[in-house]
């Protein structure tokens, strides 16, 4: 994998998004490793619990803008196909955030069945500063984990929240000082993973019977909303400040 650095003990498989120069941004390469990865995993019996974390100092700074109307590589998954791999995941699945989490880089949080975070952590759905709606199934996990108003700051005013504030609001489980982020997740997946597999993946499949398909179906609608949003007014001014490193000026 070049995106990916994999490792597996005791039956956890700690995936590490690696791409610390660009602070783990998606791009396409990144997207169908970790399609494939969570596809390989599900169909493993090796693997009883997967843990996600980032290299360097950022978790995911989530769409890769620079490679964006760029072309290049075609890819082998869509975003859906990635979203889709993580709602079909059958086990036990926690994100450890290491570092600052923005767009899917906070959104996949909603995915999670556990979500630990480091201290110095944050996340932010930037959506609405893109000129953009957001994803990953966010507009109905989002709200269903912490409440619809607070949901609803989170997701349309594209501030910051702290792990602090990510724990209160209970989009996250622990906050953690960051050396002890990964021997704690890490901790927590082994306790898992020495527990007999079927009844973990009929229990996650249990409580995700009354959601999954909700889950697919906002997932589907806001790609349907990005793809039309996407190229518009607003997020062609929020790309162009991008890139000239200035700030947006909408109407």
């Amino acid at each position: 994998m070049e995106t990916l650095n994999i490792t597996r003990t005791r039956g956890v498989e700690l995936v590490e998004m690696d791409r610390p120069d660009a602070l783990n941004a998606f791009n396409s390469l990144l997207m169908d490793e970790l399609t494939e990865t969570f596809m390989a995993a599900n169909r493993d019996a090796a693997v009883k619990v997967l843990v996600l974390t980032g290299a360097g100092r950022a978790f995911s700074a989530g769409a890769d803008l620079q490679e964006m109307g760029r072309g290049g590589r075609t890819p082998r998954y869509t975003l859906q196909d990635l979203l889709f791999s993580i709602v079909d995941f059958e086990k036990p699945f926690l994100v450890a955030v290491n570092g600052v989490g923005a767009g899917i880089g906070a959104t996949i949080c909603g995915l999670a069945d556990f979500v630990l975070m480091s201290e110095q952590a944050r996340l932010r759905c930037p959506f609405s500063a893109l000129g953009l709606t957001a994803e990953a199934g966010s507009t109905y996990t989002f709200p269903a984990l912490m409440g619809r108003q607070a949901a609803s700051w989170f997701l349309l005013s594209s501030e910051w929240m702290s792990a602090a504030e990510c724990v209160s609001a209970g989009l996250a489980l622990e906050c953690l000082a960051p050396d002890e982020l990964i021997p704690r997740a890490v901790n927590r997946a082994e306790i898992l993973a020495a527990l007999p597999s079927e009844s973990l993946r009929m229990t996650k499949s249990l409580m995700m019977s009354h959601h999954k398909d909700e889950v697919k179906a906002a997932i589907k609608a806001e790609n349907a909303g990005l793809a039309e949003l996407f190229g518009g007014p607003a997020n062609n001014e929020a790309l162009a400040a991008f890139r000239d490193k200035r700030e947006p000026g909408f109407d």
